[in-house]
């Protein structure tokens, strides 16, 4: 059993991973900016706490004591690019103070390549209107090659699918609807169309996965 603290647990994947923890038997630390607006985030092995991401203080204060850090924050009233690499800084060096050397950062997929050294936000046909936000993800994975090297960190960025609200959980059989977004010109198509592709310091950013 482990202690994980969860970081942006309000959001949909943030309640996912605070949920698929818990559910393994991990006591699980759920940070928001403020938890009256998640009444229903609590349950067993859970703990609720107001924090701030973006703050290495708070970072720092509430990951005292755990053994490994998750990051699902995102904020869509401000421009990702400012926040996310801020956040990530944050965290890293919050997670620094504390002695917490593990953190999982939840990627995007279209920072991943769609063609060698081509990666899916510079493919042609990607739509321009979310170029900035994906930019804002490849600034955060940036932000963690500049950390501490004693930090352990992990992106996962799955490809670029849309998974229905009932996805099943990792471990369960079946297949939840799918797909990937955008194609090479435009659009959506049923199938996945772009490699996984992940980064950590123990590996060659960009290996593909096996």
């Amino acid at each position: 059993m482990s202690e994980i603290v969860v970081f942006g647990a309000g959001g949909r994947a943030g309640r996912a991973t605070v949920a698929e923890a818990a559910g393994r038997g991990h006591r699980v630390t759920a940070v928001v900016r403020d938890p009256a607006r998640h009444p229903d985030l609590g349950g067993a092995g859970v703990t609720v706490v107001a924090g701030d991401v973006t703050s290495a203080e708070d970072v720092a204060r509430i990951a005292a004591g755990h053994d490994a850090a998750v990051n699902t924050a995102l904020r869509l009233d401000m421009p990702s690019t400012d926040f996310l690499p801020a956040a990530t800084a944050a965290l890293a060096e919050g997670l620094g103070r504390a002695g917490v050397k593990r953190v999982v950062l939840v990627g995007i997929g279209t920072t991943l390549e769609s063609a060698p050294g081509v990666l899916v936000h510079d493919a042609p046909g990607f739509p321009a209107e979310y170029r900035a936000f994906s930019l804002g993800h490849l600034a955060a994975v940036e932000a963690l090659r500049d950390a501490d090297p004693a930090l352990d960190w992990v992106v996962l960025a799955p490809p670029p699918t849309m998974l229905d609200a009932d996805a099943r959980a990792p471990g369960s059989t079946g297949s939840a609807a799918r797909r990937s977004c955008p194609t090479r010109t435009s659009g959506c198509s049923p199938t996945p169309t772009w490699r996984w592709r992940w980064s950590t310091r123990s590996r060659t950013p960009g290996t593909t996965a096996p």
